[in-house]
C-alpha cells in the first residue's frame, strides 16, 4: 500500500506515553460470569482475538452481543482521564501510517454521506500501549486488539497488535501487513458509519427482543458482516480517488486476515470445533465475500447484510 500522499488527520489521541493508568470509575470491565454458551477456549480466544474487529469488547467476551450482555444493556463509565491528551498527527511511522489511513477514511465516507445530502464527522482514533481509559466502554486493554466504542465515537487501538496480525495470526506478511493495517482500521470506521446510520441502535433494540441467543448471535454476525462490506467500500473508492495506492498483494491480504479472523477458524483453533449458531464475526468465507462485496460495488446498498438470507 503506497500511503506517502495520504492526508494526515489530526484527530488522533496518542498516549502511547501514558502509563496506563486513569481506567475510569469501577475499574474498567471484567469478562462477565454466568449465562453460558461460550466454552472457556472461546472466551479466551475471543478475549485474546477481540481484534476480530468487534465493537465493545465487553460484549464480545460475554457472547459478542452489540450492546445486550444476556439481555442487559451495558453501563457506560464516566470517561476520566489521568493526563492530559497529546493531540495532532503522530510523527514516527506506525502513527504517521495511521494517521493518513483515518484522514482517507474520513475523506472518502465525507463524499460518500455529501452524496446523498448527509454530513460525516468522523470517528477519533486514540492510540495506546498495554491499557488506556477506554472512556465509556471501560478499560481498554491491548488483549482485546482494535475496537469502536459506540457512544464516544472512538476507535481504540495498540499499535504493537499490527505486529500480532503478522506474527501470530499470521493474517499477512511483509510490505502487505500495511494495507491489512488499513483493512482492520477501515472495518472500524464501518461500525462508526453504522452508528451515525442508526444500524447499531436498531439492531440493539433487535437483540434485546431476540428470543435466543443464537438469534442475537445472528443479529451481531450481520452487523460485523456489513462493516467488513464498508470497509470494501472505502477501498474501492480510495482506489478511484489514489489509482496505484494499492500494490500487488494487497487484497490478498485483506482475504488473508478475514480468513484468519473467521468465527470458524478461531473455533477451531480453540476447540476443535465449530459452532455455527455461536459465530459473532462471521465464517472466514463470509468475511471475505463481504469485504469483496463492498470492494467490487463500492456502495452502501450494496452491504445489505440485513436484507439476504445469503450471509
Amino acid at each position: 500500500m503506497r500511503y506517502d500522499d495520504f492526508r494526515r488527520s489530526d484527530n488522533i489521541d496518542d498516549r502511547r506515553d501514558d502509563d496506563g493508568g486513569g481506567y475510569g470509575g469501577g475499574g474498567g470491565f471484567g469478562i462477565p460470569g454466568g449465562g453460558g454458551g461460550l466454552g472457556i477456549g472461546t472466551v479466551l480466544v475471543l478475549g485474546l482475538v477481540g481484534w476480530a474487529l468487534g465493537i465493545d469488547p465487553r460484549l464480545l467476551i460475554s457472547g459478542a452481543e452489540i450492546f445486550t450482555g444476556g439481555g442487559q444493556a451495558p453501563t457506560y463509565q464516566t470517561d476520566r482521564r489521568s493526563s492530559p491528551p497529546k493531540s495532532g498527527a503522530p510523527s514516527d511511522e506506525v502513527g504517521s501510517m495511521i494517521s493518513g489511513i483515518l484522514g482517507e477514511i474520513d475523506d472518502r465516507w465525507s463524499e460518500i454521506f455529501r452524496e446523498s445530502g448527509q454530513k460525516y464527522v468522523g470517528p477519533q482514533i486514540v492510540l495506546f500501549r498495554n491499557a488506556t481509559n477506554g472512556g465509556r466502554c471501560g478499560r481498554a486493554q491491548s488483549a482485546m486488539g482494535p475496537f469502536y466504542c459506540p457512544p464516544d465515537k472512538k476507535i481504540y487501538l495498540d499499535t504493537s497488535f499490527f505486529r500480532q496480525v503478522e506474527t501470530k495470526f499470521r493474517g499477512c506478511s511483509g510490505n502487505a501487513c500495511k494495507f491489512t493495517t488499513a483493512y482492520i482500521i477501515a472495518h472500524e470506521a464501518g461500525h462508526h458509519v453504522q452508528n451515525l446510520l442508526g444500524i447499531i441502535p436498531r439492531v440493539s433494540q433487535a437483540q434485546e427482543r431476540a428470543g435466543s441467543k443464537a438469534e442475537a448471535n445472528n443479529l451481531q454476525v450481520r452487523v460485523e458482516l456489513q462493516a467488513d462490506c464498508l470497509s470494501g467500500v472505502w477501498v474501492n473508492r480510495e482506489e478511484k480517488k489514489r489509482p496505484g495506492f494499492l500494490e500487488a498483494g494487497d487484497i490478498d491480504a485483506a482475504l488473508q486476515t478475514a480468513a484468519a479472523i473467521g468465527d470458524d477458524t478461531l473455533q477451531r483453533q480453540a476447540q476443535g470445533r465449530v459452532v455455527p449458531d455461536s459465530f459473532t464475526h462471521g465464517s472466514a468465507a463470509q468475511r471475505k465475500r463481504w469485504f469483496m462485496v463492498g470492494y467490487q460495488q463500492g456502495t452502501i446498498q450494496a452491504c445489505n447484510t440485513f436484507g439476504t438470507d445469503r450471509l
